[in-house]
């Protein structure tokens, strides 16, 4: 890592007293910080309304750590996967999923994972380390840049779904928002951004007392304790009670529904009794349900349930006035689907035509 100081880790009032400490106007800061957050600007070069002389002091004492494309895959259904290489070698994924009304990036938040749910691949790695805000905006920009220059649409959604857990890197998540939502950033709305948890409880009260605008997804796939422990670890010390007290604070904080995502595996958790399960958690909350079809690891412990149980599994939810959604995976043939992200990517970048 170079020496050089990282520009994108000062605030604009900081990078205004470097300015006139240098005999610049004090305006410059703010064409600077449009250029950083407002135009993902790469490099110093590009600051074309900024004299060269100050472009050099600039090129001089700092630097832009910027994330960069490192390889992509083109999946049959138009899903784009890309391994994002950041300044220090490490590798994340994030991925562009176009549907018929939506461009949503699925974003990473730490270089691999330490919560081991036992059918998700990221869980299978080590977590190296959290992502700081600006990595994490990086990925947002250049999936944005894909979805424009792809596919000419405008990127409409954001979710914290990909490598790691938001909630374990709790600052840096919410600053990459508010660089992504501000203004004087990308200006996207924060109702379009989802942060998937797999469930802190006391982060997700701390949203509650942050007062945050985004929306929160619970990543459930089990509405009891015992059958949730086996799964997903983290239960073990963050127990469906605690959970829905947790979400019942942030509801009542925020005004804002939770989503719960379930995962259905074949004669585990697609039962009649799990959906009577799940329908009872939900009335102990505000939420909603998004199912999820299971997408293989390759360990071949888990089995996708049939469209049959889950039909019966759905009608149950909704004659219980649950509102439910089936989320149909994306990206399959390429690993770039739920629970796939696992830097599997092909040695030879795909290059965008």
């Amino acid at each position: 890592m170079s020496a050089k100081k990282d520009i994108r880790a000062y605030s604009l009032p900081e990078l205004t007293e470097f300015l006139k400490a240098q005999g610049e106007a004090s305006f410059r800061a703010k064409q600077i910080y449009e250029w950083l957050w407002k135009k993902s600007a790469r490099s110093f070069d590009e600051m074309s309304n900024l004299s060269k002389t100050l472009r050099d002091k600039l090129n001089e004492a700092f630097e832009i750590r910027a994330v960069s494309i490192d390889d992509m895959q083109i999946s049959n259904d138009r899903t784009i996967k890309c391994a994002m290489k950041l300044a220090d070698g490490n590798v994340v994924e994030s991925v562009l999923i176009p549907t018929e009304t939506r461009m949503t990036a699925c974003i990473s938040s730490q270089v691999g994972c330490s919560l081991t749910c036992k059918f998700c691949a990221t869980g299978k790695l080590k977590r190296l380390r959290n992502l700081n805000g600006d990595e994490i905006y990086d990925q947002v920009a250049l999936v944005k840049n894909l979805a424009e220059t792809r596919y000419q649409q405008a990127l409409t959604n954001i979710v914290y779904m990909g490598m790691g857990e938001p909630l374990l890197n709790y600052q840096e998540t919410l600053r990459s928002i508010d660089r992504i939502t501000s203004p004087d950033g990308l200006g996207m709305s924060p109702q379009r951004i989802t942060v998937s948890t797999a469930g802190i409880a006391k982060m997700i009260r701390k949203l509650g007392d942050d007062g945050v605008k985004f929306n929160l997804a619970l990543s459930l796939h089990a509405a009891n304790d015992k059958k949730r422990d086996i799964i997903m670890p983290i239960n073990e010390t963050n127990t469906l009670e605690n959970l829905a007290e947790a979400l019942n604070y942030f509801y009542d904080k925020t005004g804002t529904r939770v989503t719960f995502e379930y995962i259905v595996f074949r004669d585990f958790n697609d039962g009649l009794q799990d959906a009577k399960e799940l329908a009872d958690f939900c009335k102990k909350t505000t939420a909603k349900v998004n199912i999820i079809e299971y997408n293989p690891i390759g360990d071949g412990e888990f089995k996708q349930t049939t469209p049959e149980r889950l039909e019966v599994f759905k009608n149950y939810l909704e004659s219980r006035g649950i509102i439910v959604n089936v989320r149909r995976s994306r990206g399959k043939d390429i690993d770039a689907a739920c629970g796939q992200l696992a830097n599997k990517n092909k040695a030879t970048t795909q290059v965008l035509k």
